[in-house]
């Protein structure tokens, strides 16, 4: 069984903000907006070196949405930097028809996204982005699962023309993909091979995913995980022929199960080859203040809650 090591506990938005800071020095047309979050979404270096394309907004996080939909006009490519919350519920009529429907070229980077956001509680976490971002037609949602992916899908999403909504979070979490990874957007990862179940998980789930699959490998349970870091378009054909050979299907996500990858994957399954399959997600519910860990844990977001769901799904092959 193939084995990841964790090279160190980073948090994801500093991964973005390492993307960030390589784009400007190789791309003149990347200009980054940002709402008054500039620490948070870690966008100094980029803001200390490229003064004259870094805009902050101030808390008007419509207007940022409509600023960068207008500097694609003249050919630039905008990031727009906030929380995952005020990325999406708070401007989701900008979003939709000065970026979406006109297919504008805009980069939606959005951080603290999740339970993980912590102590600031339910009103500043947001568990339905997913759901909100993937329905609208033409926008690409990319939520990698550790620093590194998260630097190379921020340099990724550039030289792809369209709408993007990249997401990822505040705390730090085991980095353990590789360092100067190539980022293909729509392409799941094969992390281990197993015969028993299919565990597909995104974002922080993915660590836990591994650490799940450790463990029941030593009960003699093959897991095979797959890091899906794209959920729209999503790589159907990857999922497919892991079920054909497992028979039955986890999927792991730091998101509302309504909306999220699980139901992606459903509709694919339905359509393709309906398999048994059990979600890891929230429970159709707001979160509440507490430290991630506290959180991950009262919503049954970690390895023991994938481990209780394979042994779940596996009586139902």
């Amino acid at each position: 069984m193939k084995t990841y090591t964790n090279t160190g506990n980073k948090d994801t938005r500093s991964g973005f903000g390492a993307g960030l800071t390589e784009l400007g020095k190789t791309n003149e047309n990347v200009v980054a907006l940002c709402a008054d979050l500039i620490g948070s979404l870690k966008m100094d270096d980029f803001k200390k070196n490229h003064p004259e394309r870094f805009f902050q907004v101030g808390i008007a996080e419509a207007n940022m949405i409509g600023l960068a939909a207008g500097l694609t006009i003249g050919g630039k490519i905008p990031f727009t930097g906030t929380f995952a919350n005020f990325s999406t519920g708070r401007v989701y009529d900008q979003i939709r028809q000065s970026v979406a429907y006109s297919d504008k070229n805009v980069k939606i980077c959005a951080s603290h996204a999740g339970l993980t956001l912590g102590e600031d509680g339910a009103t500043h976490q947001i568990l339905e982005d997913i759901g909100l971002m993937k329905m609208l037609p033409g926008m690409t949602v990319i939520n990698p699962c550790d620093y590194n992916q998260t630097k190379a899908a921020t340099i990724a999403i550039a030289d792809h023309h369209g709408p993007v909504y990249l997401r990822f979070g505040r705390p730090s979490v085991p980095n353990f993909t590789p360092e100067n990874q190539t980022f293909e957007i729509g392409k799941a990862i094969h992390l281990t091979e197993g015969t028993d179940v299919s565990i597909v998980a995104t974002g922080h789930l993915v660590w836990e995913a591994l650490e799940a699959s450790k463990k029941l490998n030593e009960e003699g349970i093959s897991a095979e995980v797959i890091n899906i870091h794209t959920i729209k378009p999503l790589d159907d054909k990857a999922i497919l022929e892991s079920v054909k050979k497992t028979k039955c299907i986890v999927t792991a996500e730091e998101h509302n199960f309504l909306g999220g990858l699980g139901e992606s994957i459903s509709r694919a399954l339905s359509q393709h080859n309906p398999t048994p399959q059990e979600f890891v997600a929230t429970n159709d519910t707001f979160g509440e203040s507490g430290t991630p860990a506290q959180l991950m844990n009262k919503y049954g977001l970690n390895s023991d809650a994938i481990i209780k769901a394979v042994k779940k799904v596996m009586t139902r092959k």
